[in-house]
């Protein structure tokens, strides 16, 4: 056996343990990306089938819950802003800020009603999970992607909207601890309410800012 044989034996094996790490490694992320991937899609199934036990399993408020939140709010606001564009052209991408911010105004609602105002014995939740709660809650709202016709747009933004609504008594039900389901209906009708007085205001306050010949 020569001496320069030996040193490419050597070599491989040096290159071999070099590169075994690194394909185990990369089949590991390969794998964890399928697994996060088909996890983000449960979410949503689970969300759209108003499956209550979504919100009361805490496998599903690990560390890339508040992202699977998040991306379903701007895939929400994205679905919206295709919807009205069989109507009237609207700007995908602020669609999506606003969906953002859409989703904050309603946690924080959520929040303070529900865990700081009108809490019972057993509600103890942090905010974040509540705001995750809440972007889950928005999963019914990828629906609108489907209305791709006017004739569609109505009554597809309308039943997601309902739907949305049903989804969020269920999710504040369950991560708030509330034994009773009116209670959850009444946290999420006052949020409500309270965002659409706050929208008008804000629509009315800017329509006062432009010029009479502008708004006639």
């Amino acid at each position: 056996m020569t001496k320069s044989f030996i040193i490419v034996v050597c070599i491989i094996i040096a290159i071999a343990l070099l590169l075994f790490p690194l394909i185990v490694s990369y089949k590991e992320q390969k794998n964890k990306k399928k697994l996060m991937f088909a996890e983000f899609l449960n979410i949503i199934f689970k969300s759209i089938k108003l499956d209550k036990t979504l919100y009361s399993d805490n496998k599903n408020f690990g560390e890339a819950a508040i992202y699977f939140a998040g991306l379903i709010m701007i895939l929400d606001g994205v679905a919206g802003a295709v919807a009205a564009n069989t109507v009237v052209k609207t700007a995908i991408g602020m669609s999506g800020l606003t969906a953002i911010l859409t989703w904050f105004i309603w946690a924080i609602f959520i929040y303070v009603i529900g865990v700081k105002l009108f809490p019972d014995k057993q509600t103890k939740v942090p905010f974040k999970k509540v705001l995750v709660a809440v972007g889950f809650a928005h999963s019914p709202g990828l629906l609108r992607f489907f209305a791709l016709t006017p004739e569609l747009m109505i009554p597809i933004i309308f039943l997601t909207q309902f739907w949305i609504f049903a989804s969020l008594i269920i999710s504040t039900k369950q991560i708030l601890n509330f034994n009773s389901n009116f209670k959850a209906f009444g946290i999420i009708f006052l949020s409500f309410l309270i965002i659409a007085f706050l929208s008008i205001s804000f629509v009315m306050s800017r329509m006062d800012t432009l010029p009479i010949s502008n708004v006639t």
